[in-house]
């Protein structure tokens, strides 16, 4: 049985959200067990049989629209969205029932987002690179409705122990923001160690999104939870996913 991690926010009753573990799925080293991507060198047969459990376990409304992943900032509305092949996108919003937004990850830092009335979700995938881009902004102004309206919760994503950077991250975004200086520590010989939960929730509140929730949880370090890309090199990844259902 697939092992999933609880999404603690005071979301709608139709807002049915979720994220994955690494744990009860069929994939062999080094993507044992429950790896969800279908790019990163895993059987085939492996991800379409974890992701046959995912839609079961879940009692899904449908497979959700897996998105081409590119460390952008571009968000994509799936309601209307021909689903043949992959949409090249970090995220995702919906506004009606049987259409589910993903993202998948291992290190980077997957956003799910609802607004109060339960009336439209979004997923975003947010690396450094897309949140210096602005991808959480892009989400926030593509989900139409008043950024105070809105809640996000942060899910599992590389630790701020673990996520040693270069100026040059420092840089893209401290340029831009100032006091997102105090997401950095020095190391020295211009290394730093990066706390992505609150430059994402920076970027959150910059958008007029105060309601976050989630975070602190860290991908590198709980191996036995987790995907780590930067721990691992080759390994699976997790999914975050969120959908709206028929019911009040």
């Amino acid at each position: 049985m697939p092992g999933l991690i609880s999404v603690d926010w005071p979301a709608p009753k139709n807002v049915q959200a979720a994220t994955t573990s690494r744990i009860g799925g069929v994939s062999l080293a080094s993507f044992d067990s429950f790896n969800l991507a279908d790019h990163v060198g895993d059987h085939p047969a492996a991800v379409l049989a974890n992701r046959e459990l995912l839609l079961e376990e879940l009692a899904l409304p449908a497979e959700p629209l897996w998105l081409k992943q590119v460390h952008g900032r571009r968000v994509i509305t799936l309601d209307g969205l021909p689903t043949a092949g992959p949409p090249e996108a970090d995220a995702s919003v919906s506004t009606g029932p049987g259409r589910v937004c993903a993202v998948l990850t291992a290190d980077c830092l997957p956003v799910l987002f609802c607004d109060r009335a339960g009336t439209r979700v979004a997923a975003a995938h947010a690396g450094w690179r897309g949140l210096s881009a602005g991808v959480l902004e892009a989400t926030v102004a593509q989900m139409l409705v008043a950024p105070d309206e809105i809640m996000a919760w942060l899910g599992p994503a590389i630790g701020p122990q673990a996520f040693e950077v270069g100026t040059d991250v420092r840089a893209a975004f401290v340029d831009d923001d100032a006091d997102s200086a105090s997401a950095f520590v020095a190391l020295g010989d211009d290394r730093w160690l990066a706390n992505i939960d609150h430059l994402a929730r920076r970027r959150l509140a910059r958008a007029g999104v105060t309601a976050v929730y989630g975070g602190g949880r860290c991908t590198y370090s709980e191996a036995g939870m987790f995907y780590s890309y930067r721990r691992d090199g080759i390994t699976g990844r997790m999914a975050s996913l969120l959908w709206l259902s028929n019911g009040e």
